[in-house]
């Protein structure tokens, strides 16, 4: 009997000496929104007195949809940190942080795999059913991350750090609607500014005679005949660029988009609506249901998108 005494008391010191010295065991950010810090790559998710941070020093958040897989490394760090007291950005972004609160417990991940998939956002017209890309999506996740902490290492075989988005700048198209012509290639453009839409339309398209009432001549998107490119440059346009064997090295092509070749009766359709006008004709352009891609991204046009007119004579 006095045995089993002494043995429930033993356990009874260990126990109130565990309390004592309480260790962090688990670690969950899953409903807390990550954030960055304005002057450095760090990414950092705060949860009252915890913080878990992502040392992003050497990868590149592309603005392209797009999956990319780096190794954990001196660079590239995860760390996770318990304080004595709640935190705020300033702790984690000031090149000196503050002195309060203190540090009590670190993690710091020694391996492992960081997946970013990378994706576009978009904002759709509901009137007209057009979209535009006004940011990027990061979805960031560890795999296989080994933690080397104070009393042993914590290993988790998939480790969400979550959602960083960042702001893109929409596509202008601020066209004016007023189309011109090359005289050899035929090819039809319109540019304002530092854009610039251009259209490698067949000629059978564009015809000097009326279309009968509310009978366009119609037209597929393809990658070759009635190919539809949209290009936006670093500098301004002139007319000049246009219409040369070969288009100029400036001023430098910063995007390129290309229509994705249509479907009968369903998008990428192109009609052609041909009027009298004057002493010549005038030829309105509508292009319905068109997407443009660049890589994985890509964005539509919407229902009717009203390229332009162009004026012809015989």
């Amino acid at each position: 009997m006095k045995k089993i005494l002494s043995l429930l008391v033993f356990t009874l010191v260990l126990n109130s000496c565990d309390d004592g010295d309480l260790t962090q065991e688990n670690i969950s950010f899953d409903a807390v929104e990550v954030q960055k810090c304005t002057t450095n790559q760090l990414l950092y998710k705060l949860k009252d007195n915890e913080s878990l941070i992502f040392e992003a020093t050497k990868i590149v958040f592309p603005t392209e949809t797009s999956s990319q897989t780096v190794l954990i490394s001196d660079t590239n760090r995860l760390i996770y940190r318990l304080y004595n007291d709640k935190l705020t950005s300033s702790t984690i972004c000031e090149l000196i942080p503050p002195a309060t609160p203190i540090v009590t417990d670190q993690w710091t991940a020694t391996g492992g795999q960081i997946v970013i998939n990378s994706t576009a956002k978009k904002t759709v017209n509901t009137t007209d059913n057009s979209s535009k890309i006004t940011g990027y999506n990061h979805n960031i996740t560890f795999r296989n991350v080994t933690f080397s902490k104070a009393n042993g290492e914590q290993v988790y075989e998939t480790f969400s750090f979550g959602d960083y988005v960042i702001t893109a700048t929409a596509l202008p198209l601020a066209f004016t609607k007023v189309l011109k012509q090359c005289s050899s290639s035929k090819q039809v453009y319109d540019e304002k500014g530092n854009e610039a839409l251009i259209f490698d339309i067949d000629p059978s398209l564009i015809v000097n005679a009326a279309t009968p009432l509310n009978t366009p001549r119609t037209g597929l998107i393809s990658d070759t005949k009635n190919k539809l490119t949209y290009r936006l440059f670093s500098g301004l346009l002139t007319d000049d660029y246009f219409c040369n064997t070969a288009f100029p090295a400036n001023p430098p092509v910063l995007e390129e988009w290309i229509a994705v070749a249509g479907v009968a009766n369903t998008s990428g359709i192109i009609e052609v609506t041909t009027a009298v006008f004057g002493n010549g004709f005038k030829h309105t352009l509508v292009i319905k249901k068109a997407k443009l891609k660049k890589g994985n991204s890509d964005f539509l046009l919407g229902d009717n998108f009203i390229y332009g007119e162009l004026l012809t004579t015989n």
